[in-house]
């Protein structure tokens, strides 16, 4: 693979099918907004075991004057989800019901999206291919099938419509089969003709709280009627030739910009060798531990995350407890998450990051059925305790794995990145800047490489220090001498995620790559 270029727009998507429709309507003269919108339904349609209309998001935006703000589309849990509903249990469950316990957010991040000025292209045309994806079909991919084959016995024993629209001949689809999603090509139908309103507030809305109620989700009208997105300011920190944006707790951007700023501060002569690999895995373990201490429903905590990442003494002391030649004890407890990252930018100088999931593959498990949502089960990280971290309350978001990065650059550059993955994203994330802007490396080679991941992520129960093949066989044998739990896991795998980047160049011009451990693409022109 090779890095794609382009004149005067580009996207990507962890599907072709998707940077397709995104690019499609930069062509017909919409903005990177707009393209991110097509892409992120495209993404609901094609991609249904990562991401869904039922789901929560988080965008990233450098608006064409140079500011950056960010959305964010996530729901919190019902009102009726409390500690009494989970009286008979130790955890909240991670399928059915009473998994699906938020309101989905990720329809009120596009809406607010859109009221960005110069988004003019009607609904109907940003839908437009998801639309038709849903009615006509897609076939299933490789990476659909396995998914679909591995979780198909605990999908299927979930009420509502996960077999009528995932299984329709009682089996798992397999690679080429086609999948039809008539009833959701239906809701995104209504969407574009009522607005997405509609999905909290209108008929729509209706619908969905009927079929909740009737399958047993906690989740009524009046939770869907009191949602509405957030425009937090996004959290930044200068590092040597850039300033980085990431997200606002209840996300892990925090983490992903604690593990750059730490690496700043360290001594890396050359990709991929002990020195940077070692230095990023250490640094990703003194941002988990704040991570794991601080962050969440930003109303349930008063650590002011913002105030650390402008204290260049503070990071200095936090990169002073890296050992440069031992490694942390690990593990701590590992956060999970399934996800799609996709970007775009416009030739008036938008640049778009933007991430939405349903969490678990196929979230819930519940797929409703008068609309063919499948709803999220973000709630089921909740802890089931009276206070504390991410303990579950009504109205309280969850903590979310999920977090879009961006970076300025002193030279002019901007540049979109992220990946799916859980407890995946901020090292992946922290691999391919670096990789990037650090060491000058090719785009698609930085997304290319082989990488590694620090604990448990989206597939996975082991919390090793797992490395594809392809490094310098010398490093394998230098970090478990140093102390890290080496396993090997073999060639290219989703394991490390589905990454994606996108660059607009200072001197016009556009970058863009996607990570051959996907199905995606970059649709640039």
């Amino acid at each position: 693979m090779e890095t794609v270029r382009a004149t005067n727009a580009i996207v990507t998507a962890p599907h072709v099918l998707a940077a397709e429709a995104g690019c499609a309507v930069l062509r017909d003269g919409g903005n990177a907004i707009e393209a991110t919108v097509a892409v992120a339904a495209a993404l609901a349609v094609v991609y249904p075991h990562m991401t869904g209309i039922g789901g929560d998001g988080f965008w990233l935006i450098r608006e064409p004057d140079g500011h950056v703000h960010s959305i964010h589309g996530c729901g919190g849990a019902a009102a009726a989800a409390d500690l009494s509903l989970y009286a008979a249990m130790d955890a909240v469950p991670t399928r059915g019901p009473l998994a699906a316990n938020t309101v989905a957010g990720t329809i009120s991040g596009w809406a607010a999206a859109l009221e960005e000025p110069g988004c003019t292209l009607p609904l109907d045309r940003l839908l437009r291919d998801a639309i038709h994806h849903a009615g006509a079909g897609v076939p299933v991919t490789a990476g659909g099938e396995a998914i679909a084959a591995a979780k198909s016995a605990e999908l299927r024993a979930q009420p509502g419509s996960y077999g009528a629209v995932f299984e329709p001949e009682g089996r798992p689809l397999r690679q080429g089969d086609v999948l039809r999603q008539p009833l959701l090509a239906a809701t995104l139908r209504r969407l574009a003709a009522n607005g997405l309103d509609d999905f909290y507030r209108g008929e729509l809305a209706a619908a969905i709280a009927q079929d909740l109620q009737a399958l047993g989700s906690p989740v009524v009208a009046a939770d869907l009627a009191a949602h509405a997105s957030s425009r937090p300011e996004p959290l930044s920190v200068p590092i040597a030739g850039a300033r980085l944006y990431n997200s606002t707790p209840p996300t892990q951007g925090f983490a992903s910009l604690v593990i750059l700023a730490l690496f700043d501060r360290l001594v890396a002569d050359a990709p991929d060798q002990f020195a940077h690999v070692h230095g990023l895995i250490e640094a990703t373990k003194q941002a988990f531990l704040l991570r794991d201490a601080h962050v969440g429903d930003p109303l349930h905590t008063d650590y002011d995350f913002q105030a650390l990442l402008d204290d260049p003494a503070a990071l200095d002391a936090l990169a002073a407890r890296l050992d440069p030649v031992r490694a942390l004890p690990w593990p701590q407890p590992p956060q999970w998450g399934d996800t799609c990252w996709f970007g775009a930018a416009d030739s008036e100088g938008r640049v778009v990051s933007a991430i939405q999931s349903t969490y678990f593959e196929f979230g819930s498990g519940l797929v409703l059925p008068q609309t063919g949502i499948t709803w999220q089960n973000r709630g089921s990280s909740f802890r089931l305790a009276e206070s504390g971290w991410n303990a579950l309350k009504p109205g309280r978001k969850p903590f979310h794995t999920l977090n879009p990065a961006l970076a300025v650059f002193d030279d002019g550059r901007v540049m979109a990145y992220g990946t799916m993955g859980g407890e995946g994203q901020p090292q992946t994330q922290a691999a391919l800047f670096t990789r990037y802007a650090r060491f000058g490396i090719d785009l698609q080679e930085a997304i290319s490489a082989p990488r590694w991941l620090l604990g448990r992520t989206w597939g996975e129960q082991s919390t090793t220090l797992k490395l594809e093949d392809g490094f310098n066989e010398a490093l394998y044998a230098q970090l478990a001498q140093a102390g890290h739990d080496v396993e090997r896991v073999g060639p290219l795998t989703a394991t490390m995620g589905h990454a994606g980047a996108i660059v607009r160049l200072s001197g016009g011009g556009f970058q863009g790559a996607t990570d051959p451990r996907s199905d995606g693409g970059v649709s640039g022109w």
